[in-house]
């Protein structure tokens, strides 16, 4: 039996670079999520959650009215969070990203995460195609998972607004990440979230 994760990073927030913590989607992130609602309307969704964020759960609203199907639940679990802290293994350039990062948010971020772990990258009975709207963090937390990589290896594996990254959980064999950051429902000036641009 397969589980198939459909992880799909929020649209585009509106006014995010003025360091908003949350928001509705900007014009194109709304338009980014239309995109993907199209791209995935023939996969037969069993579940769907979301983040209980506003950008996200936006989101979720616009998929929907094109995947009428999906009644997607706001799940705490894939909340934004940092996902772990600082160790010692961790290269000197990621360093300074843990500067203004309390120590609460890096343990409620690590027991979120483990949490978030046990419920979706477990073996089910049955086939299974579920989709979950997060963020850019969770989505690459999970792919340092699939990988059995170091704890802090989440940093840099990127997502782009609308990104869809997939993973196939299997009952005998380790997961396997089928596909990450595919950008091919988006057109070049919709690739908007990452830190380097997309254009091609």
């Amino acid at each position: 039996m397969s589980r198939f994760l459909y992880l799909v990073r929020h649209g585009e927030q509106q006014d995010a670079e003025y360091g908003l913590p949350d928001g509705p989607l900007s014009a194109r992130g709304v338009r980014q999520a239309r995109a993907i609602a199209e791209r995935l309307g023939g996969v037969p969704f069993t579940h769907a959650w979301t983040s209980p964020l506003q950008r996200a759960q936006e989101t979720a609203r616009i998929m929907t009215e094109r995947l009428p199907a999906l009644e997607p639940e706001p799940s705490a679990l894939l909340m934004d969070c940092i996902p772990s802290g600082p160790t010692p293994e961790l290269p000197h350039a990621w360093e300074s990203f843990f500067g203004s990062v309390t120590r609460e948010q890096i343990e409620a971020g690590e027991a979120q995460m483990s949490d978030a772990v046990a419920e979706w990258l477990s073996p089910t009975r049955e086939d299974r195609h579920e989709l979950l709207i997060t963020h850019s963090f969770v989505i690459g937390w999970f792919v340092r998972e699939v990988f059995g990589a170091a704890s802090w290896r989440w940093l840099g594996v990127n997502q782009a607004n609308c990104g869809l990254t997939i993973i196939r959980v299997r009952s005998a064999k380790p997961a396997v990440l089928v596909t990450h950051n595919d950008l091919g429902h988006l057109p070049p000036e919709l690739r908007t979230g990452l830190t380097v641009e997309q254009p091609y």
